[in-house]
C-alpha cells in the first residue's frame, strides 16, 4: 500500500500542483545570502538559491547551469551551479549558484541576480504569461569592517507552499541570523497599489537593475469580492513584522501566485541589510481541510538546559500528516542538509520522527543548550504540518507555527564578601564569586551595590537589574577576573548589598540573570558618635557635649595598646574644616569616662557644629589608625515671626537617623535663662517634617499648663530635644536624646503685606535651535511679581511695602532658600545675572515699613533645556574641517560625560571626560585607528533642577573615515 500511495502522490502533484510540461519555464523562488569570509580583505561568500520547477521545466532548470551575478560595485560574474542538485518535493529542486567576491572598500551595495525565466501560469504577475518573464532577487548588504565577520540571515523554510480556495494560509521563512542580529520584515511595497507585494522582472540586457512586473493583489485583484475565511470582512494578506508570519485570509481564486516580501536585518537599531525573499503559493480547490497544531507556549531557559518538548498533529479528515520543523538550532539547509561552517554551535537540535504517521501524530523536539547558544535575541523554531489526503480530497496542505525560546545565560554564581581598608583608611569589601565560564571571548562582569538589602524578585527570564531596584554600578572586570575590590569610603553601621552580572560582547550581547545578593554591615571595630548636644547658647562661652562608644566588638587586649581617641570639630552642618580639640588615651577599662568630651568657649548662638572621632591603637610601639567614625552635627534650630505664633524647624546631620520618632520642643516665657517647659512633642517623618507652629497653646501638661496666646509685646524662648536610633542592629546604643542651642523670637501682631505672585521667564525648549545659548558665559532669569492687596482668603493686607526680598536655590529639592537681594518698592522686577546655568527655583516677599515680611510667594522653578547631540560620521585627515567627534552645537546644560569608544569586537578603544569629547580618531594610547565603524555610549549628566539627576546614556555607532572613503 505504502509504495502505491507514493506513486499516486506523486501523479497528484505532478496533475493538481503544477500545470502543463513547458520546456522554457523553470523557476518558482528564490533568495540571495551573503557570509564575510574571515581574514583582512572584505571578502564576502555570495549564495543565491533557486527553486526550479521541475514538473513542468524541468530540461530548463537542468539547462540553468550558470546565472549572472551582479554585486552591486560595478562588477558582476558567471556564477556555475553546485552539484548536486537536491529536490524538496517531487516538483521542485534546489539550486545552489555560490561565489566569491571581494569588495574594493566599505559601503552599502546591492547583490542581485537574473535568471531566465519564471515557471508558467502565475496568475497575478504579467504582462503575458509568466515564462517570458525573467526572475530578479536582490540582497542589500553593508560592506564595513566595523560589523566584523557578519553573515546575512538565512531563510530556513523553502519559498514553495500550497494552500486552499477559502482557507487561510500562513507562510513563515524561518529566518535565522547567527550574528544574533535582529530581524525585521515587511512587504516589498509598490506605491501605486499599497496592499501589493511585488515580485522582480530584469532587462536581459541590463541584468544588474531589477524592475516591478505588472502585478495584481492575490488577495482582492483577481477578485474583488473575496471574503476572509471567517467572512467577517474581506480578504486579506498581511506579514508580522516580528515573527514574518505572512497570512493570506483566504485566497479565492485557484491557480500559482508570486509574491516578494523582505526580510530586514538590524543591529543597536541600525539597519545593516536586507534581503528579497520571491516565493511562489499554488492554491487549489477542494473539500480537503487543514492539518492542525497544537505547540507549546513561548519558553526561556538559562544555559545548560535541556529543552524537550512535544508536538502534536490533527487531521480533520482524518488523514495521516507529516511534521517538519525548520530554525536555526538545527543548523540544516532547507533542503535538509547540514549548514558548513555551521550557522549555529553544537549541540544542534533534533526533531523526530519527521516521517508520515496516522493522526493524531506526535514528535519531539530535543536541543541541550549550552552557553554557547546564549544571545540577547529569541531563537525561532518553525513546526509545520502536512497532511496526506486521497485521490477525492485535492492537494495537501499544511500549517504551521512559531516556537520561541530565548537561551539566557545562567546568573553567577557564589558572590561573597568581605570587610576591607583602602590606602587612605577608609573601609570597603573585597567580593569574590566562582569564575564564570558561560560567554565568550569579551565578556565582563559587572558589579552593582545599593545601601540596604531588600530581596529582588526573580521574575522568569529577566536579565540584567532594573533601576528601579535601587542598584548603581560601581565597576567592570573582564569574566576571567572573579574578585572585585570596592575601595569607596564607605559608611558604619549601614547595611550594603552587592550583586553581578555578566555582560556579554556584541554582536550577541545583553546580561546574564543577575546574582543572589551578598548583604552586609562594614564591622563596628571602631567607635560610633552617640551624642552632639548643646548644654549651654552664648555667642563665646557655648558648651557642647559630644559622647561616642567605645569600638564595637574590640575587647582589652586586641590588637596593641595603649588606644587613642582624637576629636575633631568643624564648623556648620556639613562643615569639613575639621580641626583636632581632644586627645584621650585610654586602655577602653570598664568605668573610665573616656567617651564624653565637652567643648567649651563656643559661638553656639551663630554656629552648629560637626564632630568625628579617630580611634588608634599601638603597632610596633607606634600609634596607628584603625578607623574614623561618620561625622555628627549639633541640632539647629531656626524660628520665623508669624502672626500671634512663631514657626520653628531645626535639621541636623547625622550618622544616625532622627526620622520616625518624637522630637520635643521646650519654651520659656521668661527668656533664655528659663525655666523651659515641655510644650509638645512632634511626630516626624523626615527632615521635611522638623517643623513646629507655636501659637502659645501647651501640648504636654504633665510639667504645668502654660497655655496662653502669643504676644508682640513679649519674646519667648525655644530649644529643641531630637530623639533617634541607628538602623543597624548590631549598635546597641538605644535611643539618642539631643538639644539643640536655645533661640528667641517675637511673634507678629500687626496685618502682614501679602506674599507676592511671582513669574519667572520660562523657555520653550521646542522652540530653542541647537545652537541657543552656545559660548555664553553669563545667563540672565527675569522675575516679575505683583502685590496684592488681599490674601487669598479675601483678607487686607497692609499695602505699604518699603521693599522685596529675593529668595534662591538652586535646586528643587533643596529644603531652604537662599536671601538673594532686596529690591526697594516699587520695583517689581529684578534679573538674576552671571549665571552658568538658568535652572534654579525662586520666590519673593513683602516687607512693609515696620519690617514685617509676608508669607513667601509661590515658588517658581525655571530648568534648563538638556542637549547632547553627537555626529555619526567624522574625518580626522588634518584638513581643518570635521577632524574631531565632539557634539553638535554645544553641550547643552551639561555638567559631566563619560564618553567610551568600542571597536566591532567589544574591545574599549577610548574613553574621556572631556564634555566635548574632541576625539581625534587616536586610540587612548595615542595610536591612530584605522576607518571604520566605531560603537560609543557616553554617559551624561545634565545640571537641572533635580539634584543629583539621573545621568542620560547615548548609544550610537560613528563612523571614521579616513582619506575621504565614505563607508557609505
Amino acid at each position: 500500500m505504502r509504495i502505491n500511495y507514493t506513486a499516486w502522490l506523486a501523479t497528484l502533484l505532478v496533475s493538481v500542483l503544477w500545470p502543463a510540461l513547458s520546456y522554457a519555464t523553470h523557476v518558482r523562488a528564490g533568495e540571495i545570502t551573503t557570509r564575510r569570509i574571515p581574514g583582512p580583505t572584505l571578502t564576502y561568500e555570495i549564495t543565491l538559491t533557486a527553486y526550479y520547477d521541475e514538473l513542468k521545466g524541468a530540461p530548463a532548470a537542468a539547462d540553468a547551469k550558470t546565472i549572472v551575478i551582479c554585486f552591486g560595485d560595478g562588477t558582476s560574474e558567471e556564477v556555475p551551479r553546485l552539484l548536486p542538485i537536491r529536490r524538496i518535493s517531487p516538483g521542485t529542486s534546489v539550486n545552489i549558484y555560490r561565489v566569491i567576491h571581494t569588495y574594493p572598500g566599505p559601503g552599502t551595495y546591492t547583490v542581485s541576480g537574473l535568471i531566465q525565466n519564471r515557471n508558467a501560469d502565475t496568475k497575478n504577475i504579467g504582462p503575458g504569461n509568466t515564462e517570458n518573464i525573467k526572475f530578479w532577487v536582490s540582497t542589500i548588504i553593508q560592506v564595513n569592517t566595523a560589523l566584523g565577520l557578519n553573515n546575512t540571515p538565512v531563510l530556513l523554510n523553502p519559498p514553495v507552499d500550497s494552500a486552499r480556495v477559502g482557507q487561510k494560509f500562513c507562510h513563515n521563512p524561518a529566518a535565522f541570523d547567527t550574528d544574533g542580529d535582529s530581524i525585521a520584515y515587511r512587504f516589498n511595497q509598490n506605491p501605486a497599489s499599497p496592499l501589493a507585494t511585488i515580485p522582480r522582472n530584469a532587462d536581459p540586457n541590463a541584468p544588474c537593475r531589477g524592475y516591478f512586473v505588472q502585478y495584481k493583489d492575490p488577495a482582492l485583484g483577481l477578485d474583488a469580492g473575496a471574503r476572509n475565511e471567517a467572512l467577517t470582512g474581506p480578504a486579506s494578506i498581511s506579514i508580522n513584522s516580528q515573527t514574518g508570519d505572512l497570512c493570506w485570509d483566504a485566497p479565492a481564486v485557484a491557480g500559482q501566485y508570486n509574491i516578494a516580501f523582505v526580510v530586514e536585518e538590524w543591529r543597536n537599531g541600525v539597519l545593516i541589510g536586507e534581503i528579497t525573499r520571491d516565493m511562489q503559493i499554488f492554491v487549489s480547490d477542494g473539500p480537503n481541510k487543514r492539518p492542525q497544531l497544537k505547540v507549546p507556549a513561548d519558553i526561556c531557559v538559562e544555559a545548560g538546559t535541556v529543552i524537550n518538548q512535544t508536538i502534536t498533529a490533527t487531521d480533520p479528515d482524518g488523514n495521516p500528516v507529516i511534521l517538519t520543523a525548520y530554525g536555526g538550532p538545527f543548523n540544516r539547509s532547507p533542503e535538509n542538509v547540514q549548514y558548513i561552517p555551521p550557522i549555529i554551535s553544537p549541540d544542534y537540535a533534533t526533531f523526530t520522527p519527521s516521517t508520515q504517521q496516522p493522526q493524531p501524530a506526535s514528535a519531539t523536539f530535543n536541543w541541550r543548550t549550552n552557553c554557547s547558544h546564549i544571545r540577547e535575541e529569541a531563537y525561532d523554531v518553525v513546526f509545520k504540518v502536512q497532511d496526506v489526503p486521497n485521490r477525492s480530497q485535492g492537494a495537501p496542505l499544511t500549517s504551521l507555527q512559531s516556537f520561541r525560546i530565548r537561551i539566557i545565560g545562567p546568573r553567577p554564581q557564589n558572590l561573597t564578601a568581605k570587610p576591607t581598608a583602602n590606602a587612605a583608611g577608609g573601609r570597603g569589601f573585597q567580593l569574590s564569586w566562582t569564575p564564570y565560564t558561560c560567554g565568550p571571548t569579551g565578556t565582563q562582569i559587572v558589579v552593582y551595590r545599593k545601601e540596604g538589602c531588600t530581596n529582588v524578585p526573580q521574575e522568569k527570564c529577566t536579565t540584567g537589574l532594573a533601576a528601579s531596584y535601587g542598584y548603581s554600578e560601581i565597576g567592570r572586570v573582564p569574566a576571567t577576573t572573579s574578585a572585585f575590590a570596592d575601595t569607596a569610603s564607605l559608611k558604619r553601621g549601614t547595611s550594603y548589598s552587592y550583586r553581578i552580572i555578566a555582560l556579554y560582547p556584541l554582536p550577541n550581547g545583553g546580561y546574564s540573570v543577575v546574582s543572589d545578593q551578598v548583604c552586609l554591615n562594614l564591622p563596628l571595630l571602631a567607635p560610633v558618635m552617640t551624642n552632639v548636644t548643646v548644654d549651654s547658647t552664648s555667642t563665646n562661652r557655648g558648651v557642647i557635649t559630644v559622647r561616642w562608644t567605645r569600638p564595637l566588638g574590640l575587647k582589652p587586649g586586641d590588637l596593641g595598646a595603649p588606644y587613642q581617641y582624637r576629636l575633631f570639630r568643624a564648623t556648620g552642618l556639613t562643615g569639613t574644616d575639621f580641626t583636632p580639640v581632644a586627645t584621650i588615651n585610654t586602655n577602653i577599662q570598664p568605668g573610665v569616662a573616656d567617651t564624653v568630651f565637652t567643648d567649651r568657649g563656643l559661638n553656639t548662638v551663630a554656629n552648629a557644629y560637626r564632630y568625628r572621632l579617630e580611634f588608634y591603637y599601638t603597632d610596633n610601639g607606634v600609634l596607628t589608625r584603625l578607623d574614623v567614625t561618620e561625622a555628627a552635627s549639633s541640632v539647629r534650630l531656626a524660628a520665623t515671626p508669624a502672626f500671634k505664633q512663631v514657626q520653628l524647624a531645626w535639621q541636623a546631620t547625622t550618622p544616625w537617623t532622627n526620622d520616625n520618632q518624637k522630637h520635643r520642643v521646650y519654651r520659656s516665657r521668661s527668656g533664655p535663662n528659663g525655666p523651659f517647659n515641655l510644650v509638645a512633642e512632634v511626630g516626624v517623618a523626615g527632615p521635611a517634617t522638623y517643623r513646629y507652629t507655636d501659637t502659645g497653646t501647651d501640648t504636654y501638661l504633665a510639667d504645668g499648663n502654660t497655655s496662653r496666646a502669643l504676644s508682640a509685646d513679649s519674646s519667648y524662648c525655644y530649644r529643641v530635644e531630637t530623639v533617634g536610633t541607628y538602623t543597624d542592629p548590631n549598635i546597641k546604643v538605644g535611643l539618642l536624646y539631643n538639644f539643640s542651642q536655645i533661640l528667641c523670637a517675637t511673634p507678629i501682631d500687626t496685618t502682614r503685606p501679602c506674599p507676592p505672585a511671582l513669574t519667572v521667564d520660562v523657555l520653550d525648549c521646542a522652540t530653542l535651535s541647537d545652537a541657543a545659548f552656545c559660548n555664553q558665559t553669563s545667563l540672565t532669569n527675569t522675575l516679575k511679581w505683583s502685590n496684592p492687596a488681599k490674601d487669598n482668603k479675601g483678607n487686607d493686607c497692609d499695602t505699604r511695602i518699603a521693599s522685596y526680598t529675593i529668595y534662591y536655590s538652586r535646586y528643587e529639592d533643596d529644603q531652604t532658600s537662599n536671601k538673594l537681594t532686596s529690591v526697594a518698592a516699587p520695583t517689581l522686577t529684578f534679573q538674576h545675572q552671571n549665571l552658568t546655568t538658568v535652572a534654579g527655583c525662586y520666590y519673593v516677599t513683602s516687607v512693609n515699613s515696620k519690617g514685617l515680611e509676608s508669607q513667601p510667594s509661590n515658588r517658581v522653578c525655571k530648568d534648563n533645556c538638556p542637549l547632547y547631540k553627537l555626529p555619526n560620521v567624522f574625518t580626522p585627515n588634518g584638513d581643518g574641517k570635521n577632524d574631531v567627534f565632539q557634539p553638535m552645537a554645544c553641550p547643552r546644560g551639561a555638567e559631566s560625560v563619560q564618553f567610551v569608544v568600542y571597536n566591532r569586537w567589544g574591545v574599549k578603544v577610548f574613553e574621556t571626560n572631556d564634555l566635548n569629547i574632541n576625539w581625534n580618531g587616536t586610540a587612548t594610547g595615542g595610536n591612530e585607528l584605522p576607518g571604520g565603524l566605531y560603537y560609543y555610549q557616553a554617559i551624561v549628566r545634565f545640571g537641572g533642577l533635580t539634584r543629583n539627576s539621573p545621568s542620560v546614556t547615548y548609544k550610537g555607532w560613528v563612523e571614521l573615515i579616513r582619506d575621504g572613503v565614505s563607508m557609505k
